[in-house]
């Protein structure tokens, strides 16, 4: 799963993603491991020769200038590449800092968040408009049953968003969602937003995120506060210095662990683990997928060759310590292809 690191220019998104990809370098792409304390947890009891986590593609996303007149402008460049991921991440910046100036000359939450919801909303409306336009002119030329099919949900869309409202707070049934797959509508794709504080505006902050939750009441994406450069510079410091600091600052986690489960459950994400000697792995699959399914991703042939898994949950296990005793305990069991695997489930795949 990719995610798209959006903001303005000076918002501190750069500085967060040389937090999460513990890189400063010019590479605007990084592979970041997903914090699963659950993970560590059976580690330590199996001991395995390696811990793999799972993963989430991060991307810097640049393209946004200053024009001519002094005013943030979008590019098509910026566009086309916000649209290849799955989900997006907007940096908002809540700081002030004379030696790093804002490209609007001035810290406006309210305005910067405005801004790119709108041009996103216009390039959807585009989007729409023309697919509407060359359904109509398909329909009058044959009755190819797809097209006609696409014409009252596209409708729909044109309804929905010229009252200035994102996609994503439309809903939409599974087959309207499989008709509009291949299209990349921006205001579709699940959305957090990371407002940016500096350490001196820790007592505003609930106050800024609630006047954010007020505004933008009937938009349908998650808010989490963060002080970029402190988090920044604790990445920096060894894990028991940064835990220090972190509690002096009254911090319990890190930004990086809190962003990374809300782009989880923003994606509809959720892991089961397999256990053993030789390692100890958190795979990641879309929430309601089947055992057969989720067998499909440890290895495409396990998907054809399934015969049962084996399931035991993450809590049940550490409850008791081990498999035979879970057996005994009942929490040991095996389940058929269609049992739909739950969040932290540990599972060993029987197949041909």
């Amino acid at each position: 799963m990719q995610i798209g690191l959006i903001g303005l220019q000076n918002s501190g998104k750069t500085t967060l993603y040389n937090t999460v990809s513990y890189s400063s370098g010019d590479s605007n792409r990084t592979v970041v491991k997903v914090p699963d304390d659950r993970l560590d947890k059976l580690t330590a009891l199996f001991n395995p020769k390696k811990q793999i986590n799972a993963t989430l593609e991060i991307i810097d996303i640049p393209g946004l200038q200053l024009s001519d007149e002094g005013k943030v402008k979008i590019s098509n460049d910026f566009l086309s590449k916000v649209k290849n991921n799955d989900a997006l991440f907007h940096i908002v910046r809540q700081f002030e800092n004379e030696s790093v100036p804002h490209p609007e000359s001035s810290v406006d939450v309210l305005r910067d968040i405005k801004f790119l919801e709108t041009e996103f909303l216009l390039a959807d409306m585009t989007l729409i408009e023309n697919r509407l336009e060359k359904i109509q002119k398909e329909i009058l030329k044959t009755k190819n049953e797809q097209v006609q099919r696409e014409f009252p949900v596209f409708k729909k869309l044109q309804e929905h968003i010229e009252k200035e409202i994102p996609l994503r707070d439309l809903e939409l049934d599974e087959s309207e969602k499989k008709i509009l797959s291949g299209y990349q509508f921006l205001t579709l794709k699940p959305l957090l937003i990371g407002i940016n504080f500096d350490e001196n505006s820790k007592d505003s902050v609930k106050e800024i995120v609630e006047k954010v939750k007020s505004v933008f009441s009937n938009a349908n994406y998650e808010i989490i506060p963060f002080f970029g450069q402190f988090e920044f510079e604790l990445s920096q410091l060894p894990e028991e210095e940064s835990s220090v600091f972190m509690n002096d600052f009254g911090i319990e986690e890190s930004a990086f662990t809190r962003i990374l489960r809300t782009l989880y459950q923003l994606l509809g994400l959720q892991s089961f683990f397999t256990v053993g000697e030789d390692e100890c792995r958190a795979w990641t699959i879309k929430i309601n997928m089947t055992a057969q399914e989720a067998a499909g991703v440890i290895h495409s042939d396990f998907y054809s060759k399934f015969i049962r898994a084996e399931v035991v949950s993450y809590n049940d296990y550490m409850q008791y310590g081990s498999f035979p005793k879970c057996k005994e305990a009942g929490v040991w069991r095996l389940e058929g292809k269609e049992y739909i695997v739950k969040d932290g489930d540990i599972l060993n795949i029987r197949h041909s």
